[in-house]
């Protein structure tokens, strides 16, 4: 399984982004797939996460309003879009996919078996 992030760069505050995850070497529509992120010197975090028929969508509280996470099972992509971004929204942005059976897709980053190599992304103020 590959997963590449893209979309990543220098954005700034108040802008939108909008992240990209094509995945390769599994049957993509059978995985659930998430996003996190990781802020200079913190843990990382669940920002969101679609469930593998794309029927169900959870988002980190702190974020819900301002995040969109969508798939495209017939692209092998995964979609994130923010809006109204923060500096302290400035992280490494991960994709990651998800074998768990349950219909929801986890939030947790212990159940993601594989991962993309990040993408950054930089806002500034």
């Amino acid at each position: 399984v590959q997963l590449q992030a893209s979309g990543g760069g220098l954005m700034q505050a108040g802008g939108s982004l909008r992240l990209s995850c094509a995945a390769s070497g599994a049957t993509f529509s059978r995985y659930h797939m998430g996003w996190f992120r990781q802020a200079p010197g913190k843990e990382r975090e669940f920002v969101a996460a679609i469930s593998r028929s794309a029927g169900i969508t959870d988002y980190a509280d702190s974020l819900k309003g301002r995040v969109t996470i969508s798939r495209d099972n017939a692209r092998n992509t995964v979609t994130l879009q923010m809006t109204n971004l923060k500096p302290e929204d400035t992280a490494v942005y991960y994709c990651a996919q998800s074998f768990t059976v349950n219909s929801r897709a986890p939030i947790s980053a212990n159940d993601y078996a594989y991962w993309g190599q990040g993408t950054l992304v930089t806002v500034s103020s």
